[in-house]
């Protein structure tokens, strides 16, 4: 078998999963890292617990991606969510799946999952070079050569994989730079922006909720004509608005309204089990049996105390008046304000504090069947980098392993891409 020079840019899970397989096929597979240590952004996972996959169906979870699943049905065919269970629990790591089917390391640590990819790029003898930051691609009609550097000295190379990430977490080490390189060969580049990120609010009063999370809740999301209605989950109120996992799903969307110069607003349903009749039911239940409680100590059996205060200043209801002294028109508003706690969104968090970047290298680019680059042959993309992004639940990790996958299977593979 022909023996090539494969180069794998960045040791992310993306990058580590298309070495891996890509030594499979060849004994030359080099991986280049910008850190001085792999995975760093890997151990930042699911609250540095790694949420690796979730265990839905395939059309499930192409679903869950925002606009481009679709483009991912062949990776996510070679090497899916069973698949990914299976490569980590035949090399000693147990796992468990959790609530929406999620699944975690029974660790619960991300370092967990880091050691297993990390003793299995030695075990196939991939050389490392930590440290070291690309500079550019080098390609003779449209060919791969080879890449260069910092130190701008030439090194051969049959095949390149790219998997340098996006431009969220920065610290990292993602900052771009390869969605950078590729341009210049040519590549279309869908603008950058973040996905699964926190949104600024208007209101001054989210501010004085910082910390709480509220359970149990939906939302509903407007601009003009249009809406976003959520599942029913959890919101974090921040420092400077809203954050926590309905948030953070629906903030690409949202996102993209704001970047079109719309106005955006926010309603939080409170209690979206009850009907409004229902509520305004309860509430004349609880009034008519203690009429002397104050109103604050009445509404602490529906919302948290800190809520309470806000929702008093909000309804301008003294919170030591007694219930049996609300109006009718009062309650009515009560009511109203459970059902629909609305904040302005100015604008979404910056990308560089988003947990995905959205945007990236253009679809319309690379062969979905190979990832390699229909511009550039011989160069293949993996992970973030690429056009895809998804909601919260382990959608994202597994997109960076499968497309890595197929990525380093399509580069080591002689008999298959010759």
């Amino acid at each position: 078998m022909e023996i090539r020079k494969i180069f794998v840019v960045g040791g992310g899970p993306a990058g580590m999963m298309a070495a891996i397989r890509a030594s499979q096929f060849q004994k030359d597979v080099t991986l280049i890292e910008k850190n001085p240590a792999l995975g760093r952004k890997l151990l930042l996972s699911g609250k540095g617990r790694c949420n690796l996959t979730n265990f839905c169906d395939l059309d499930s979870f192409l679903e869950k991606f925002s606009k481009n699943g679709e483009f991912l049905r062949d990776a996510f065919k070679k090497f899916f969510n069973q698949d990914l269970i299976d490569f980590f629990e035949k090399r000693g790591l147990e796992l468990k799946i959790e609530r929406q089917q999620r699944v975690f390391p029974v660790t619960d640590k991300s370092n967990s999952v880091l050691s297993i990819l990390e003793n299995e790029l030695q075990k196939n003898k991939v050389k490392i070079i930590y440290n070291a930051c690309l500079k550019e691609i080098v390609a003779r009609e449209n060919i791969v050569k080879g890449l260069m550097l910092t130190d701008d000295i030439l090194i051969p190379a049959d095949k390149i994989i790219l998997a340098t990430g996006g431009v969220s977490y920065a610290f990292t080490g993602s900052t771009g730079e390869g969605i950078e390189i590729v341009k210049k060969l040519g590549h279309r580049v869908v603008p950058l922006g973040p996905g699964l990120v926190s949104l600024e609010t208007k209101q001054a009063y989210s501010k004085t909720l910082q910390g709480i999370t509220l359970k149990n809740i939906r939302l509903k999301f407007s601009a003009g004509n249009q809406q976003i209605i959520s599942e029913i989950g959890e919101l974090l109120f921040t420092g400077f608005g809203i954050s926590g996992p309905l948030v953070l799903t629906l903030s690409g969307r949202v996102a993209d309204w704001l970047s079109k110069g719309k106005g955006v607003s926010v309603e939080i349903d409170l209690k979206p089990g009850l009907s409004k009749e229902q509520l305004d039911a309860r509430l004349l239940r609880e009034f008519a049996d203690t009429p002397n409680k104050s109103f604050k100590n009445t509404l602490k059996d529906l919302l948290p105390e800190r809520l309470v205060d806000c929702f008093s200043g909000i309804l301008d209801i003294d919170p030591v008046r007694k219930v049996n002294q609300i109006t009718k028109q009062e309650r009515e508003r009560i009511v109203s304000l459970l059902k629909a706690l609305k904040l302005d969104i100015i604008k979404s968090g910056p990308v560089d504090g988003a947990f995905i970047t959205r945007g990236g290298i253009s679809l319309k680019d690379i062969n979905p069947r190979t990832m390699e680059s229909r511009i550039v042959s011989g160069l293949y993309f993996a992970g973030e980098m690429i056009d895809v992004d998804a909601d919260t639940g382990g959608f994202n990790l597994q997109a960076a392993f499968s497309t890595g996958y197929l990525a380093g299977e399509s580069a080591g593979n002689t008999d298959k891409h010759g």
